[in-house]
């Protein structure tokens, strides 16, 4: 209860309920552009600043070890789940979708453990670096692998019979260059990674500097993003309607399964409370930005409603509203 009354988590609230009574309020893209911009710069000098600090350590290499473990591990899973009810493009864009994070998501937690007083590595900013890209480069192997059968099937059917006028032929296979140069040279993901280099570089110094602009102005600017995102997921709603009811359960008990996970590795690893709250809220969080930009050129057979529609409609406001707590609280508890 004490979450729901943070004045970002309200804004949410208060967004999602602007957008599902049909209000002509709107945030511009290019100013939802600069707020996510804002939020990632800060959260990377933050943990560059705290890096800078603490350094390098054996329980920073586990951190990082296991969010790469579990954006391989979630994608999989997810995959191997989903393909028994939807098709193979469909399970590979969701199983994408759910198997990186959402750094909104992210940023919330973080400002949640500060208000909690929860102390937490600078690093796992990097670890939510980490884990965006293996589950976008995952699923177009996976594609690649549909679109190699469609097109050994399509050619064993044309050896028997000519090919009709109306019959269209399998897409190539998309080039795994241009995926891994899209994945690792995405705006977002330099921005925040060069955030953390420049806080790691200056350190003390450079955190006096910038504590205006980096801690100072992060609560409005949260709380302003928060309620443009409420809106967004109270669009994405009819959407949700529409979808299978096992894929409205794969919304919700997906990400929880992938916190257990992630909490597991945590324990294995006796990693701190507040990294632990952080790789399990890594783990439940799905994309809703950057996988579906990258996923809806690469697998355009895929059905964009549904792995959108889930990750905004269903994901993010559970683990906004209910997740970031349950999770905090079960790592303190464990």
């Amino acid at each position: 209860m004490q979450n729901l009354l943070d004045p970002a988590i309200l804004f949410f609230v208060f967004g999602l309920l602007a957008g599902s009574v049909k209000s002509n309020l709107d945030i511009p893209p290019a100013i939802s552009r600069f707020l996510s911009l804002y939020l990632l710069m800060a959260l990377g000098l933050k943990g560059g600043f705290a890096l800078a600090q603490s350094g390098l350590s054996a329980e920073v290499g586990a951190g990082l070890g296991a969010a790469v473990a579990l954006a391989v591990l979630t994608p999989l899973a997810g995959y191997t789940l989903l393909k028994r009810f939807l098709s193979g493009w469909d399970a590979a864009a969701i199983a994408a979708t759910y198997g990186s994070v959402s750094a909104v998501t992210f940023v919330t937690a973080v400002q949640y453990l500060d208000h909690q007083s929860i102390a937490y590595g600078g690093h796992m900013a990097a670890a939510m670096a980490l884990m965006e890209s293996p589950a976008i480069v995952m699923a177009v192997l996976l594609a690649n692998t549909l679109r190699q059968q469609a097109a050994a099937a399509s050619g064993a059917r044309l050896a028997g019979s000519a090919l009709t006028l109306c019959e269209t032929p399998p897409r190539a296979p998309i080039a795994m260059s241009k995926v891994l140069h899209e994945s690792f040279t995405d705006g977002a993901q330099l921005l925040l990674l060069g955030a953390m280099l420049v806080g790691l570089i200056t350190g003390e110094s450079g955190k006096a500097a910038m504590q205006p602009f980096s801690t100072d102005l992060f609560k409005g600017m949260l709380c302003f993003f928060l309620l443009d995102m409420g809106l967004s997921a109270a669009r994405s709603l009819p959407q949700v309607k529409a979808s299978s009811p096992w894929l409205l359960v794969y919304a919700v008990a997906g990400p929880l399964a992938h916190a257990c996970l992630a909490l597991g590795l945590a324990w294995l690893l006796q990693l701190p409370c507040g990294d632990g709250t952080l790789l399990m809220v890594l783990a439940a969080s799905a994309s809703y930005i950057a996988v579906p930009a990258v996923i809806r050129h690469a697998i355009p057979e895929a059905n964009p409603s549904l792995y959108v529609g889930l990750s905004l409609g269903v994901t993010f406001p559970l683990n906004i509203l209910l997740g970031i707590p349950l999770y905090a609280g079960v790592a303190q508890h464990v």
